[in-house]
């Protein structure tokens, strides 16, 4: 853990471990604002038993290092050590480690019984704080990039400021910036530089383009004289914001907004690199990672998981929450990066582990807190329906859940979602009167005796129980409770399965349905609007174009935003 303590602007940018030869400890980047001096303070679980060097690294390089003795008997052992460092403002890269110690660990290899047992020391917190009586605005990247420019004197401040913000508002609103868009800003500016200075005036304009709705939303609007419910293409500049959005999540860089403004992104050519560079950026892969993959799948949910850690799974902590995360960005970043096909999403028999995750999925040789690249040897493993992300969310806290896996399944990868139960259906399970252990299956064959129930779950629990092999946190088992389970299921065209490496094989042997699947979900992302029957032949014709490349996600995503869907709206009624 990592807590800070800023009393100016800062920009947590990532946080790591570091487990290199001789060294553990973590790492912290950090803006510094201001140059004077900040305070690096470094609270240990324990003092130590033996003696310790602790070291303070700065972009690299020691910045700091205390000699930790041994506790002695009868002696307040010392656990806080604070850091005055003198450094330049601009981002820094702070690690805290000890060194020549291998055995030291760090709060994240933990647990929290041995927390204040262990003889070697841990870190329990590194605070980061100033600086302290700071003078002046500071600097920063984000500061340099909005004062594009400095008035020389007081005359020169209106043209240096109109400067700033045609320059803000073309990024901000994603098109030309006209003169009322800078006129507006202008006037904000004027009104609180008079008290101000230059600085003031510049952040109420600043703070006026935040609240504008061309920054607040993607507005695109339709030609004049245009019939209503017309179709027509969008402009560059609007395609260019489409696409952005798309891959990115955020707005377009200035070379797609340049090719836009020039109206360079109606060639076919153009767009295909422009579509193919933005895919090699790694904002795109976090992007669709995060975004797409994380609405689609539900992985997002994992941090509101709440399992039964009191009776059933006492061994769940926030560790391995964060393992399940992390085990499914990586796959799905590889899986982009590597431009695999869309069907290895199921197939794909590597994944990334640590020690905690193999231990979780029985996977042995996989040692520390640092992922690598796993080959699974158990085809039950291999793709989605493996990942304990996927098989957690579609879970109850205390146990598996087969009509939500189930009806997960037809929603997202047979793309056949199920009717919404009927109004005041009794949806939980009866309970248990008979006396003996009962299995999850015999609690739901007993549901669907009601015909009412039976109409729905029909069609979601026999997919549902070809997992049942999972347990709720996605553990392998072969015994629900003291009953043998049962993990026998039926696809809904009747072909049967069982268990997990089963229902993979049926669903890739229909690998054109699961790739169709895929990409109403990706079409749906990309136009931020839920698909209807009239999409059914642009869905076709966008797989028909990425088959001949074994729908891999670049061919794919390069026939989506080829479509018309894509690069046309209709204008409104």
């Amino acid at each position: 853990m990592i807590k800070s303590k800023k009393k100016i602007t800062a920009v947590m940018v990532a946080t790591f471990f570091l487990f290199t030869l001789g060294v553990v400890g973590l790492a912290q980047r950090h803006l510094m604002v201001l140059a004077p001096r900040p305070e690096v303070k470094v609270e240990l679980a324990a003092a130590p038993r033996d003696p310790h060097q602790l070291e303070i690294t700065v972009d690299g390089a020691r910045a700091a290092v205390e000699a930790l003795t041994a506790a002695e008997s009868g002696v307040a052992p010392r656990t806080v050590f604070e850091f005055p460092l003198t450094l330049t403002a601009g981002p820094k890269l702070v690690g805290v480690s000890f060194v020549q110690r291998t055995e030291a660990r760090d709060e994240a290899t933990l647990r929290p019984r041995t927390r204040s047992r262990g003889t070697q020391p841990a870190i329990a917190s590194v605070t980061i704080s100033g600086p302290h009586a700071a003078t002046g605005p500071g600097d920063s990247p984000s500061r340099r990039r909005i004062f594009v420019c400095r008035p020389a004197a007081k005359t020169d401040e209106a043209r240096c400021a109109t400067q700033i913000f045609s320059t803000l508002a073309r990024r901000a609103y994603r098109r030309p910036t006209t003169d009322e868009d800078t006129q507006t800003l202008l006037g904000f500016f004027e009104s609180a530089r008079t008290d101000g200075g230059f600085d003031a005036g510049v952040r109420a304009g600043l703070e006026r383009l935040l609240v504008s709705p061309d920054f607040l939303f993607r507005i695109e609007a339709d030609p004049d004289r245009i019939a209503p419910g017309a179709a027509y293409r969008l402009s560059d500049v609007e395609l260019a914001s489409r696409l952005s959005f798309f891959l990115w999540s955020s707005i377009p860089d200035d070379e797609l907004l340049d090719l836009g403004i020039r109206d360079r992104l109606r060639d076919p050519r153009v767009l295909d690199q422009q579509v193919r560079r933005m895919l090699a950026d790694p904002r795109a892969r976090a992007a669709l990672v995060d975004n797409f993959f994380g609405q689609w799948l539900q992985t997002r949910n994992v941090w509101l998981l709440t399992p039964d850690v009191n009776r059933k799974y006492p061994w769940f902590d926030d560790n391995l929450r964060s393992a399940f995360v992390k085990e499914t960005e990586l796959f799905l970043d590889d899986q982009l990066k590597t431009d695999r096909s869309i069907g290895e999403l199921l197939t794909a028999n590597e994944t990334f582990l640590n020690e905690q995750l193999a231990r979780h999925y029985g996977v042995p040789g996989v040692y520390g807190s640092h992922f690598r690249r796993v080959r699974l040897a158990d085809e039950n493993r291999w793709g989605l329906l493996g990942k304990a992300s996927i098989l957690a969310v579609t879970s109850y806290p205390d146990r598996t859940a087969p009509t939500i896996r189930g009806k997960w399944l037809l929603e997202n990868i047979l793309a056949a979602p199920p009717p919404p139960p009927p109004p005041n259906a009794n949806t939980t399970l009866a309970e248990n009167k008979t006396g003996r252990p009962v299995s999850v299956r015999e609690m739901l064959e007993r549901h669907r005796a009601n015909p009412v129930c039976s109409s729905c779950h029909a069609r979601m629990d026999p997919l549902g129980f070809s997992l049942e092999n999972f347990d709720a946190l996605g553990q392998w088992r072969t015994m629900d409770g003291d009953t043998p389970v049962n993990a026998t299921g039926v696809l809904l065209d009747g072909t049967p399965v069982d268990g997990p490496a089963a229902l993979r094989r049926a669903l890739v042997a229909q690998n054109e349905q699961f790739v169709r699947t895929v990409t109403g979900k990706l079409l749906t992302y990309a136009l931020g609007r839920e698909m209807t029957s009239s999409d059914a032949p642009t869905i076709r014709s966008i797989v028909r174009a990425a088959a001949p490349d074994d729908y891999r996600w670049s061919s794919m995503i390069l026939a989506i935003v080829k479509s018309t869907p894509f690069q046309m709206r209709r204008a409104r009624s």
